[in-house]
């Protein structure tokens, strides 16, 4: 909490940032703090306690990120028709259940269930913050607060000081058991909940509802959207090896997965002292598409590090980190200040949420190959390399901006 707050006290935008504006970026620090208190450990836990096989590990991992990125479409969809208070305080309510019911699963298809609700919950309440933040940003921008980018480089910002704190909470309480991480998770939700149905307002000047209907058709048409959700499904295949393939390299260097907490705590800490400082320099060198091609080009060289650098412990995967993170920082404000001007009027939620539901869909897909691939026996070099090709590829997908 006091990296977050130390990083808005020196941001010379924060006085202009409006209630609302400081409601939903802290608001993504409190969702980050729950989840990732439990997803780091999850991995694991599937693999020896469930004992569920490492292809199987990683399509439960894809479909856990399916149901929440490949239905965010639904949430921003309800979003803009019923308004962000109803949605935001129905997903806290599933994630708690969510939590609940994974920490009591034995079963695969509990386990399965409880994953899925899990994701859904996130698939209402994220597409409906992130697209107000979003649409915030840009009537930020309207008035001369600053760059939208920048805004949204903050709400990045309060999720990774969540995602900071959320591993060493669980790395805390799995001493005690994995039962205990999932029911701190729940109750942080649960203080969440609470919170929102006090705080958020009921109705947001500015935003009216749209019928649900007839938005997609027009989506679909729009080639430069759907080539920005392609380069950013890429990308977020890419990240979602810290989950899936950085366990297992982890515990190839090291013997345990006890170094995991902390990688994950590093790249979270990066992303708190460094985004802001990265997106101003970046503002003012590198245009959005040559800024989000640099961010691809530095996560395929993490893959390739340790691809070629195996032998020398630890260090290529905490270099992967490094090289990932700075990567994020790149891509992911950018992709997401793009929306807006991508997106048809009124229809902000709706687009929002398509960019995680396409990337959802390349996740499941590539994660369940990416399990196959790390249990083939292969050379343990080539998963590494095979991932290096992904970001790349990503770039030919990039649209050009007007």
């Amino acid at each position: 909490m006091s990296a977050i707050a130390t990083v808005l006290r020196k941001d010379p935008s924060r006085v202009r940032l409006s209630p609302l504006l400081h409601l939903l970026i802290l608001t993504q620090l409190a969702f980050n703090v729950g989840f990732f208190a439990v997803l780091p450990f999850l991995s694991e836990h599937l693999g020896t306690a469930v004992g569920m096989a490492g292809w199987m590990v990683g399509f439960v991992l894809g479909l856990r990120t399916f149901s929440q990125q490949g239905l965010f479409v639904v949430g921003g969809a309800l979003a803009d028709r019923y308004g962000i208070r109803p949605v935001v305080l129905a997903g806290c309510a599933l994630r708690i259940a969510g939590f609940a019911w994974l920490g009591y699963a034995e079963a695969t298809w509990a386990v399965i269930g409880a994953v899925l609700l899990i994701g859904f919950a996130a698939a209402l309440f994220s597409p409906a913050v992130e697209s107000e933040v979003a649409r915030q940003a840009v009537v930020h921008e309207e008035e001369g607060g600053g760059s939208r980018t920048r805004v949204l480089a903050l709400f990045t910002v309060a999720g990774q000081a969540g995602a900071f704190v959320g591993p060493l909470l669980g790395a805390l309480l799995l001493s005690a058991d994995f039962r205990t991480v999932c029911l701190a998770g729940a109750g942080i939700f649960v203080l969440v909940l609470a919170g929102h149905a006090w705080l958020l307002p009921q109705h947001i000047p500015g935003r009216q509802p749209v019928r649900v209907e007839g938005g997609i058709r027009v989506l679909v048409r729009n080639r430069r959207f759907l080539a920005l959700c392609g380069a950013y499904g890429a990308y977020l295949l890419a990240y979602n090896q810290l989950y899936l393939a950085l366990p297992a390299e982890v515990e190839r260097a090291t013997g345990s997965q006890s170094a995991l907490g902390w990688l994950f705590a590093l790249s979270s800490l990066l992303v708190v002292t460094a985004q802001l400082p990265v997106t101003r320099w970046v503002g003012d060198r590198l245009s959005p598409r040559r800024s989000m091609v640099a961010g691809l080009l530095l996560i395929a060289a993490g893959f390739t590090l340790v691809a070629i650098g195996r032998p020398a412990g630890l260090l290529p995967a905490a270099g992967f980190v490094v090289l990932l993170t700075f990567g994020q920082m790149l891509v992911a404000p950018v992709a997401r200040a793009w929306v807006p001007d991508l997106a048809e009027e009124g229809r902000l939620g709706l687009y929002t949420g398509a960019l995680s539901s396409v990337s959802g869909l390349v996740v499941l897909a590539g994660s369940s190959l990416t399990g196959t691939l790390l249990d083939s026996g292969l050379p343990a070099a080539v998963p590494w390399l095979v991932l290096a090709v992904v970001p790349v590829a990503a770039i030919a997908l990039l649209p050009r901006r007007p």
